[in-house]
């Protein structure tokens, strides 16, 4: 049976939210609905937030996540996520308990809910990929700026129906093998598969006025009775 860990980064700095990752979303923590996600999914074994800061632990703990401290070298403005990881996986094999799969989820994704979690680790466990992003569609029109000239990437415009579609990786969900992520230090590699989520469900928490949409949304699935 495989061993699937979860890990949760989630440091206690913030540099465009005070205390984002446990400030209050429609009645609980952000970090609290990541934490209740991976446990509902019902394919990870250990819930686990790396975290800096011990009021993060205490939350963290509330809802059901073990906790992981890590030093302070890794809870930089600076510092990468994927050495969260891999520091996570060696504290835990320290414990003798090594992971075949890890999925990193970040909080600032708290409409992802517990799905495509469970869709992403069983496309590993079963459909032969070395990892699985989830990522939304889109029908955009992206270009980039080279000093006042605009290039476009799509060279013509079409209508909608005609265009070929982009996925955009929407930062939710990463699962990915133990040894990928060990070889490759990144959160993806190998063959990499999709879990496609809604254009809302992918929106990310990043400013102020996205805590306030995501709130406004929650809201109004609640008034209609929606999880």
């Amino acid at each position: 049976m495989a061993k699937v860990v979860s890990i949760i980064p989630a440091r206690g700095g913030s540099k465009g939210i005070s205390n984002k990752n446990i400030k209050p979303l429609a009645g609980k923590p952000l970090l609290a609905y990541t934490i209740e996600a991976s446990i509902n999914s019902g394919v990870v074994d250990r819930t686990i937030v790396s975290t800096d800061s011990e009021e993060i632990a205490e939350v963290s703990r509330k809802y059901g996540a073990e906790v992981i401290m890590r030093p302070a070298k890794l809870a930089t403005d600076s510092a990468q996520s994927e050495p969260v990881l891999l520091h996570v996986v060696e504290e835990l094999e320290k414990q003798g308990y090594v992971p075949d799969i890890v999925v990193f989820l970040q909080c600032t994704s708290p409409l992802r809910g517990q799905q495509p979690i469970k869709e992403a680790v069983e496309k590993v466990l079963k459909n032969g990929f070395d990892s699985v992003i989830t990522a939304h569609k889109t029908f955009d029109y992206f270009g980039k700026k080279s000093g006042e000239e605009y290039i476009p990437f799509r060279k013509e415009r079409k209508l909608r129906q005609d265009m070929e579609p982009w996925y955009r990786d929407n930062g939710a969900v990463y699962v990915l093998k133990r040894e990928i992520l060990l070889r490759e230090k990144n959160r993806y590699g190998g063959k990499i598969g999709i879990v496609l989520m809604s254009e809302e469900d992918s929106l990310e928490i990043d400013t102020s006025f996205d805590f306030w949409l995501i709130e406004q949304i929650m809201k109004r699935r609640k008034g209609r009775g929606e999880s």
